[in-house]
């Protein structure tokens, strides 16, 4: 699976969700499978695209259940005729408070308003870095914060070294963008990709110790350790609130067995392989229990077999199988635990 072999799916196991929809995307058609990719954000369609090719011998039994799980709840869906913005907003409100729902729902709605900005999520990293590197630090901020965590520490890696410390404490200090000035910077993007008007944004809230903790996290473990260290220099307090916020391999042991079993369908073999080859004996023996038996006994042979590994591997696969874990939180598949406040 971890090197792209394609083998069938196991009947006795759930499939997760995102193979449900592969399946669903797979039995459509092509032309009606563009149509619903369209609708998709980068990191769902890189998502199913890649479970899309890992896929193979799917069965009639789960072609026939996906279809009709999915035919049922169509037909359980029915437009309300309601102002979208306005309930999303009084919804969040009354179930997070007003701080949290009005910075959700300024990233949910941001694609209604925003082309410019957010043509950049489907930009490479590289790219990105390469349109803003000459920016003042202040913009970069910015825009980073208006990227999906992960894409935002590619970015920052390839950014000039020098850079990256005084990048992180704005994103950290950031409390909100003015309108006018969030309108500006969209109007400048879209003009460089189509062209156009980027309509009226409304005052959004981005960035914070948050943001930075959510992106250090996605950064390779000597990057975060040098910005994390020149942040102390001039800001230990601050420093000491992205750290408490950052969630880490050993803080996986707060999720729950539950929430373990659907983790392990959605993360790679060798990459997990890897990533316990630094972990301590209690987090190993979370994964084994929480594993068949026959399962758990391949995986101590293959920790027995791989012999030593160097440490930027582990702390890159580790960074891995926290990716996983993050998106299934966001998507509220597993919730996590961890030494700052709730992941929402």
């Amino acid at each position: 699976m971890a090197n792209g072999v394609q083998k069938e799916l196991p009947e006795k196991r759930p499939l997760s969700g995102v193979e449900r929809a592969a399946i669903l995307l797979l039995s459509i058609g092509e032309e009606d499978a563009a149509e619903v990719m369209k609708h998709l954000g980068p990191r769902e369609v890189q998502k199913l695209g890649a479970t899309m090719a890992r896929l193979g011998s799917v069965t009639r039994e789960q072609v026939e259940e996906v279809l009709s799980s999915f035919t049922e709840l169509v037909e359980s869906q029915t437009s309300l005729g309601l102002e979208a913005e306005d309930y999303i907003r009084t919804v969040l409100v009354k179930a997070l408070g007003e701080d949290k729902a009005d910075s959700l729902v300024d990233r949910i709605m941001l694609g209604k308003s925003s082309k410019g900005i957010d043509s950049l999520r489907w930009m490479e990293p590289r790219a990105i870095a390469e349109m803003i590197r000459l920016e003042h630090p202040q913009i970069i901020s910015i825009v980073l914060s208006f990227l999906e965590s992960d894409q935002a520490a590619k970015v920052l890696a390839v950014l000039p070294e020098n850079s990256r410390p005084d990048i992180m404490l704005r994103i950290a200090t950031l409390e909100g963008v003015q309108p006018n000035a969030l309108a500006e910077l969209d109007d400048i993007l879209e003009r460089q990709f189509s062209g156009g008007n980027a309509g009226s944004l409304k005052s959004s809230t981005v960035g914070g110790v948050k943001k930075a903790a959510d992106i250090l996290n996605f950064t390779d473990t000597s990057i975060e350790s040098g910005i994390l260290e020149s942040i102390t220099d001039v800001d230990p307090d601050l420093s000491q609130s992205i750290q408490d916020l950052m969630f880490v391999f050993d803080n996986l042991m707060e999720v729950d067995d539950r929430g373990f079993q659907a983790l392990l369908r959605e993360v790679q073999s060798e990459s997990l392989i890897t990533a316990l080859k630094g972990a301590d004996d209690a987090l190993k023996e979370k994964f084994f229990k929480n594993m068949s038996k026959r399962a758990a006994e391949m995986m101590r042979d293959d920790l027995e077999s791989k012999g030593p590994v160097r440490l930027s591997d582990v702390e890159s696969a580790q960074k891995e199988v926290l990716a996983v874990a993050r998106r299934m939180a966001d998507s509220g598949d597993i919730s996590l635990g961890g030494s700052g406040e709730e992941f929402v």
